[in-house]
């Protein structure tokens, strides 16, 4: 602990810190242009041990719990609703799937700040705020995660699906 503050401006600056964080992390990334996320670069990319989504439905069960989750999509003037789904266009799916992209990635630097955390609270409180980290942006992760692996699942199979023939070319 580098600086020792009373109990009470610690709970303060706790919560002000989170508040602060939890906005600002959000508001920066989705000042970057959709093309930047790439679903195929490697912190995106789909892994092995995911088993094709499998972990994320038997294992954490999100497809049970994801829509109880907030979006703060909608806290931000250029921010992407991903509570529903607006189209099954491939345009809007691959838009989708970059922005998962973007909020992953969102969820992971709000965790990074957690370890400045020890810098004004004791050791077992910065611990909590590790652990704050994780069980507040674990579970965002989980759903992007999953849902990029459902979209892209979706966006083959769209691509896959035979066209009717163009009446014009009869």
């Amino acid at each position: 602990m580098l600086w020792t503050l009373s109990d009470f401006w610690t709970v303060i600056v706790n919560v002000l810190a989170w508040l602060l964080i939890h906005l600002s992390v959000p508001f920066i990334i989705t000042q970057f242009r959709a093309e930047r996320f790439d679903p195929a670069a490697r912190l995106y990319r789909k892994r092995s041990w995911e088993r094709e989504g499998d972990l994320y439905r038997t294992v954490f069960w999100a497809h049970k719990w994801k829509r109880l989750l907030p979006d703060g999509a909608a806290w931000f003037r250029k921010g992407f609703p991903k509570k529903t789904l607006q189209s099954r266009s491939p345009e809007y799916l691959n838009r989708f799937v970059r922005e998962t992209c973007r909020a992953e990635l969102a969820h992971y630097l709000v965790m990074a700040f957690a370890p400045f955390f020890f810098l004004w609270n004791p050791a077992w409180i910065g611990w909590l705020m590790i652990l704050y980290a994780f069980l507040a942006n674990g579970p965002c992760i989980v759903t992007q995660r999953y849902n990029r692996i459902y979209f892209n699942r979706l966006l083959t199979q769209l691509a896959e699906k035979p066209k009717p023939p163009d009446p014009s070319m009869l």
